[in-house]
């Protein structure tokens, strides 16, 4: 059972007599596909006075790293405010008629994916103004008994990345929310709505709840599991399969031999995956219209796979292959969360 489904029959008390913000985007749903935002709008006993939006806006509309307005919402009448354009952070203003802030959105497991530092933004603002913050929890689509990856540096903070958590944090964003309030002695009065009948085992496959693009280039299940890794290529002058129907699941660049790299990556020994030799031509983005060789990772044992070192072994063959064309940005430091990784 989902947070906002717990809330609604369990916890209902929580926000009763109350002025309520929501802050969620499209997948912010129930197990039967019904948008949080009807749900409390339409009950008698709620009364939703806002509703703020993360990147890609509250129906998921707008392309990543977009920038968002505040608006009103045709539907409800709400006012809709923007964490992913003039300010990350609720303003004094953006709360006057809220007592009670929800965060309900569907995160995917990765160090770097905006939503959950949305919501560390707004931990930070309901502290500073006084207000109470439920997180109606939802399951980690990649599960919760792996961890990998460098712990993020002091030395490597960014809007991607503002808490010092591993590459793949293992934790659903309830979890997160009660971990930094106490690591960070932030001081939230804040509540978790639990989900039940999650095990920390337990992939999002597995749940039976349906899946819900996160964004518009995580289409499936499979793309959130392998958004985690193949995002270590990002920062690089290889594709991560952007402007594809395989995002994150195709890699390469127009200068890669296939072959030679499907060949290597089976020989790297990673389990839980396996290489096909691909092409592709992304029609938007990094080698947009240009013919791209590389190869599709195919997902076979998720519990095995090893997400992190995955990508960097990725990164490792493609790059030496030809070490003369392959680039590697200064921010891919603020991607890994590690100062030594780009040496």
């Amino acid at each position: 059972m989902l947070g906002m489904e717990v809330l609604l029959d369990g916890h209902l008390e929580w926000i009763q007599d109350k002025r309520v913000g929501l802050i969620t985007n499209h997948t912010g749903v129930s197990s039967d596909l019904e948008s949080g935002i009807d749900l409390l709008y339409n009950h008698p006993e709620v009364n939703l006075t806002a509703l703020y939006g993360p990147e890609h806006g509250i129906r998921g509309d707008r392309e990543a790293g977009e920038y968002v307005e505040s608006y009103i919402d045709k539907k409800t009448g709400l006012p809709v405010y923007s964490l992913y354009g003039s300010t990350w952070k609720p303003t004094k203003e953006m709360l006057e008629d809220v007592d009670v802030l929800l965060f309900d959105i569907q995160d995917i497991g990765s160090n770097v994916y905006t939503y959950i530092y949305t919501l560390g933004f707004a931990m930070e603002a309901a502290a500073e103004h006084d207000k109470q913050l439920i997180v109606l929890d939802r399951p980690n689509p990649i599960g919760g008994t792996r961890v990998e990856g460098p712990v993020r540096s002091k030395d490597a903070v960014s809007f991607m990345g503002r808490f010092l958590l591993p590459v793949r944090h293992g934790m659903t964003v309830g979890e997160l929310a009660v971990m930094w309030n106490h690591e960070y002695s932030m001081g939230v009065d804040l509540k978790i709505a639990k989900l039940k009948g999650w095990k920390r085992n337990v992939y999002f496959s597995d749940t039976g709840l349906p899946w819900v693009m996160t964004s518009p280039n995580i289409p499936t299940e499979k793309t959130a599991y392998l958004y985690t890794r193949t995002e270590l290529l990002d920062d690089t002058s290889l594709s991560i399969g952007l402007g594809t129907t395989r995002p994150f699941e195709l890699v390469g660049a127009p200068w890669i031999d296939s072959e030679a790299l499907a060949k290597e990556m089976r020989n790297r020994g990673i389990a839980g995956v396996k290489f096909r030799s691909a092409y592709f031509t992304p029609m938007f983005g990094k080698y947009e219209g240009e013919l791209v060789a590389g190869v599709q990772v195919h997902l076979i044992y998720p519990e095995k796979v090893d997400l992190v070192a995955l990508g960097l072994n990725l990164v490792d063959a493609m790059r030496d292959q030809n070490p003369d064309k392959f680039e590697m940005t200064e921010s891919y430091t603020n991607l890994i969360g590690d100062t030594d990784v780009l040496r």
